[in-house]
């Protein structure tokens, strides 16, 4: 999202669960698009709050997996803010060997782009 749309939105990345360290696949085909996410540590909605950031106030959360939806949707039911599904292939746990593990990565991350692209148009230019 920051990378296609610049830094005038606040954007967090938050799940179900920390899984503490994000999956080098994962890392590796963002990198092929100069996205950073070697640095990046997940968190779960509970440490989000903790942290400091008030579900209040923010205007929408997209949801990627259907346990997110429901966990997001279970937070946010005093809240008057909007949450979209966005049914994204899990690449978990997908192929045999690095390339098409690699191969299934790619279309998780090129599902994340189309749904970005769909709901806020094409990227602009930075």
């Amino acid at each position: 999202m920051k990378k296609f749309y610049g830094m005038d939105t606040y954007v967090q990345s938050v799940g179900v669960v920390n899984d503490l360290e994000i999956d080098g696949f994962a890392i590796a085909v963002c990198q092929e698009l100069d996205v950073e996410l070697s640095r990046h540590r997940s968190r779960s909605f509970d440490e989000m709050e903790q942290w400091g950031d008030d579900l209040s106030s923010f205007d929408l959360i997209v949801a990627l997996s259907p346990a997110s939806q429901r966990r997001a949707l279970e937070l946010t039911r005093f809240f008057h803010l909007d949450v979209e599904y966005w049914p994204i292939m899990d690449p978990t746990g997908l192929g045999e060997d690095r390339e098409t593990k690699i191969t299934a990565y790619r279309q998780t991350r090129d599902q994340i782009i189309k749904e970005l692209t769909a709901r806020w148009g094409e990227r602009r230019a930075l």
